[in-house]
């Protein structure tokens, strides 16, 4: 089964876009992928076509070579934003493999680990009141794991105390509304410097998040051992990564305890090595993924097989059923995702309107924020 073509499909989401890629082979047969880095969308789709110079006319079932040849095939670390066009197309070519043998993606990667992937949603608000209420919406419908961010109060200003102080408001007006049995997962987005995340997570031991996410820039994963050593809660972090390289030092030096694989930025064939090295360390996986149905279906079949799961994330509670690009997809119910029951990923996709629907324009740069002072933060 060779190769025939690598197909970008950028298809309008909401305010923004998804960045799907079709692998196509000379036997008729297509698979799905998904890019989770967008913010520079001309360098990823100029990716994708550098990376189908390198495959087109390949056999489409020596998926490890081929991660090698795409990886290492211009010399330097193709990471980051060349990492995540390497990570649609290996995705795509694993969807491939299940189709061609007509079994479920996680049949190949050593059969089911559990019944279903317990997941989370996202909740927002303008005040505590707000929160409050949009918590008790998802609980309603039966979503226990609820994540909130450390937001600024006048966007695009982020200043980080008074973020921080906001947040632990929050968290204290949830957790006293809603109790002990729901879980509180905050995400910092790197958004705080070394002291102002350390005082962040001392404060919120007490408050017994589930987690706390990405505290702290992931340029330098040292820096989490600092925090390691003057905090006791969980910390979660991984989502800008591409390879078991750069999570080693976050898994062999004990610094997290949530690994948060992101796999439309690692790919299915270095996501499975690094939550293998994750095990050792008796690190559990927590899926990053604020993205669409062939991500959120191959993070489900991933964490289907995987042992050492927490929980994926999952940006819409209702799944896809609304959606006229999505025929099938992941099954989303209160509280969990589970594969569909198709070969491969088990994602089906209306290629004509994806191809109708083109995006390539809703593909942009993320907000960007700055202090009081003017200086730039991250968003």
């Amino acid at each position: 089964m060779k190769i025939t073509e690598i197909e970008p499909l950028p298809v309008a989401a909401g305010a923004g876009a998804y960045l799907l890629v079709a692998v196509h082979t000379d036997e008729g047969l297509h698979g799905l992928g998904e890019v989770g880095m967008r913010s520079r969308p001309r360098t990823v789709q100029g990716a994708l076509h550098d990376l189908a110079d390198l495959v087109v006319g390949q056999d489409a079932n020596g998926i490890e070579h081929l991660w090698q040849l795409m990886y290492r095939g211009g010399f330097f670390p193709a990471d980051r934003d060349v990492g995540a066009a390497i990570a649609a197309i290996d995705m795509a070519m694993w969807d491939l493999r299940g189709k061609a043998l007509g079994v479920p993606l996680f049949e190949l990667l050593g059969g089911p680990s559990r019944d279903q992937v317990p997941a989370y949603v996202h909740i927002g608000g303008a005040d505590v009141g707000e929160y409050v209420d949009n918590a008790h919406r998802m609980l309603d419908l039966g979503w226990t794991h609820l994540r909130l961010s450390v937001d600024g109060r006048t966007d695009p200003i982020f200043e980080p105390r008074q973020a921080v102080r906001d947040t632990l408001s929050v968290m204290h007006g949830l957790r006293d509304a809603l109790g002990d049995d729901v879980e509180l997962l905050v995400d910092v987005h790197t958004r705080l410097d070394p002291p102002d995340a350390v005082n962040f997570c001392r404060e919120t031991e007490p408050l017994r998040p589930y987690f706390i996410e990405d505290p702290l820039r992931s340029e330098d994963p040292e820096a989490y051992r600092m925090l390691r050593q003057r905090t006791g809660v969980p910390l979660a972090a991984g989502e800008q990564y591409t390879t078991k390289w750069d999570f080693r030092p976050l898994l062999e030096g004990d610094l997290i305890d949530h690994a948060r694989v992101d796999l439309a930025n690692t790919g299915i064939t270095e996501g499975r090595k690094i939550a293998a090295m994750a095990e050792a360390h008796h690190i559990r996986i927590a899926t990053h993924n604020p993205l669409g149905p062939v991500c959120s279906a191959a993070s489900a079949h991933l964490n289907t097989a995987l042992p050492n799961v927490s929980v994926q994330e999952q940006l819409r509670p209702h799944g896809w059923d609304d959606d006229p690009l999505v025929q099938a997809g992941p099954v989303v119910s209160a509280g969990s995702v589970r594969p569909a029951d198709l070969p491969g990923l088990g994602v089906q996709i209306d290629l004509d309107y994806a191809r109708k629907h083109s995006a390539a324009d809703q593909l942009s740069a993320p907000p960007r924020y700055r202090r009081a002072d003017g200086s730039f933060t991250n968003w």
